[in-house]
């Protein structure tokens, strides 16, 4: 078996009068992300480095926001469409791990749902899903609360 390593980037900015998902998790707050799909930054973050692993585009290829088939999609169910994608090419989930950048909410009280939320759109154990925050110390655009961006980092076995 080998394992190969993907990278996910995504930034969202917050809106108003939108629900704020994260890691498929809705959270109690005044905004929300700005998308063409629920703008799951967690979501997507993983999403493009499972894509990314093995080497088949972004998110964006699969699932264009100029299709309205994705309007207002749940980023669980298009990372449930990923992790079929990983399986049609022989490859199986090792672990993702991710980083949330964001000045608010607070993750940690919603950490645990988030994990399972994505082991399970992932079909693997909670513990191979890894979720940390952190902030941006008031600094830059994401510092001020305009956004929220993610990190992720996928490995994959493939025979």
């Amino acid at each position: 078996m080998a394992v190969r390593v993907g990278i996910g980037y995504d930034v969202h900015r917050t809106a108003e009068g939108r629900p704020l998902v994260l890691g498929g998790v809705t959270f109690e707050s005044p905004f929300g992300l700005e998308g063409h799909s629920d703008a799951d930054v967690v979501c997507h973050a993983v999403a493009d480095a499972l894509l990314g692993a093995l080497a088949l585009g972004d998110i964006g290829t699969h699932f264009p926001p100029s299709d309205p088939t994705w309007r207002n999609a749940s980023s669980l169910e298009l990372l449930r469409l990923v992790r079929a994608m990983v399986e049609g090419h022989g490859a199986r989930i090792v672990n993702v791990d991710t980083m949330v950048v964001c000045e608010a909410p607070r993750l940690a009280p919603r950490r645990d749902a988030m994990t399972v939320a994505i082991a399970q759109a992932l079909r693997v154990g909670a513990q191979q899903v890894s979720i940390k925050a952190t902030t941006h110390e008031g600094l830059g655009a994401i510092g001020r609360g305009e956004g929220i961006a993610a990190w992720a980092v996928a490995a994959v076995e493939t025979a």
